[in-house]
């Protein structure tokens, strides 16, 4: 039997980063996938969506090209084509993860993989192998709620990415980000698309001014239907279509979108062998530097139940993987942004002010539009704000959101300003680059402390 310094379980977003840095500190590493490099994240998540949606938020710019004097005719989409784009740029992006790891000498293994023990691993193909340590970054699947029937015309977000075509209409049942997200990004490539969602509202997670703004711009400029507060029930499924109860109303589609939620993987791993159990919930517990119940044994990712990010994965297979080489074991950093790709993005980092409310905490916000921008409005893109949270004795930065163009990456600077615990004085007087969306941040933090140059005063009381 072969023996590994460490053995990864996983080959998603936690866990080849996880192999690639042991590796780099020294150790021998084996992985183990029992499907495709990338995990879920590469084939059936973050990239297949984003590409399908940079597509999408194209032919939107294209419909706006007139304002910039440009005539386009013969416009057409082309679904099938939309989606080799997609499995083409998969395909490139886990070639790459096969190199890096083979490059680093990680070895690597296809199959289930199942504990024998804490220092034994068994591989569906009946290879068994030893390791010191093992990191499990299993991950997470999509949720298929049992009361859905289940048809071709049903699908979770794995079986519509694999579709080829596009529905003329579709149900999405979940107003989360994963619904939100697919969405927008059909509702823009013309397909009539209704969202039902049990709780009061979508994106329940954000601040209620940037669900307003997100809801709006959904509803008015995508044409998308959102029912919120109410269930979708008596769903039934045929050839012709789906259809279902919602509010007293007959609700009918071409194709039903589950999108409530996501479950960890954790079937076939026998963690009893290791002396382990899940939770009640379902996932393996670890503290902050990634250590579940046995010693030896470490948990990162969607399986453990906290922050379900790929980029927050990949945070904690770093930490996990120098803990697991080294004896001084260091935390995962905690400070997680989160990026929403609908339309319009969303990019949040820190303290919300709902929270702040919620632990009754002194903060001051302030806000700026993007209509107040050169550069939005020069390319046309001027809805949307962005805002800072800061503690109201200290000035110190808490928390940031964006939402409107480029959220998605603008909320970098904020993190990372957060991180360096900078006020909003210090973020304020750092220049930034003109005509960009950035200056956004510079002006907010001049508006927390009603100084906005390119804003109007606020009406004294």
């Amino acid at each position: 039997m072969e023996t590994f310094d460490i053995v990864v379980i996983g080959a998603g977003p936690g866990g080849y980063p996880a192999a690639i840095r042991a590796a780099q500190l020294g150790a021998s590493v084996a992985i183990v996938e029992k499907e495709q490099l990338g995990g879920t994240c590469l084939n059936w998540g973050c990239i297949p969506t984003k590409t399908l949606i940079a597509a999408a938020d194209t032919l939107a710019k294209i419909k706006r090209a007139a304002a910039f004097g440009i005539t386009v005719t013969g416009l057409s989409v082309d679904y099938a084509a939309m989606i080799g784009q997609k499995n083409k740029i998969v395909g490139q992006l886990k070639g790459g993860i096969k190199q890096l790891l083979a490059a680093n000498g990680v070895r690597q293994f296809t199959g289930v993989a199942s504990f024998k023990d804490r220092h034994t691993i068994a591989i569906g193909d009946g290879t068994v192998i030893g390791a010191k340590k093992i990191i499990i970054a299993t991950g997470s699947t999509s949720a298929m709620p049992a009361f859905l029937p289940r048809h071709e015309r049903a699908v979770e977000s794995r079986g519509f990415l694999d579709m080829t075509t596009l529905p003329e209409s579709m149900l999405v049942l979940g107003g989360g980000f994963i619904g939100c997200e697919l969405a927008c990004m059909a509702a823009q490539l013309g397909v009539k698309v209704t969202v039902v969602e049990l709780l009061e509202d979508i994106l329940l997670l954000l601040d209620p001014d940037v669900r307003r703004e997100v809801r709006a711009h959904m509803e008015k400029s995508l044409g998308i239907r959102i029912l919120t507060g109410k269930a979708l029930e008596n769903i039934k499924a045929g050839d012709r279509g789906v259809s279902g109860d919602c509010g007293g109303e007959s609700l009918q589609a071409a194709l039903l979108l589950s999108a409530v939620g996501r479950k960890p993987v954790t079937d076939g791993l026998k963690l009893e062998n290791a002396g382990l159990k899940t939770s009640d919930r379902g996932f393996i517990e670890a503290d902050n530097c990634c250590r579940t119940g046995a010693a030896n044994i470490f948990a990162i990712g969607d399986v453990t139940g906290k922050t379900q990010l790929a980029h927050y994965a990949t945070a904690q297979g770093l930490a996990a993987a120098a803990n697991a080489v080294n004896t001084k074991y260091q935390p995962c950093d905690t400070l997680v942004p989160n990026v929403i790709f609908t339309s319009p993005e969303v990019g949040t980092v820190g303290l919300s002010e709902d929270d702040a409310k919620k632990a009754n905490r002194a903060v001051k916000t302030g806000k700026f539009r993007f209509a107040g921008l050169g550069k939005a409005l020069a390319s046309g893109e001027t809805s949307g704000f962005v805002k800072w949270i800061a503690d109201a004795a200290t000035d110190q930065l808490l928390g940031a959101a964006a939402v409107g163009p480029h959220a998605t990456e603008l909320i970098a600077e904020a993190t990372a300003a957060i991180r360096a615990e900078w006020t909003t004085r210090e973020l304020g007087r750092t220049i930034h680059a003109h005509p960009t969306f950035s200056e956004a941040w510079m002006e907010t933090a001049h508006a927390l402390h009603g100084e906005s140059i390119h804003a109007p005063p606020k009406r004294k009381p």
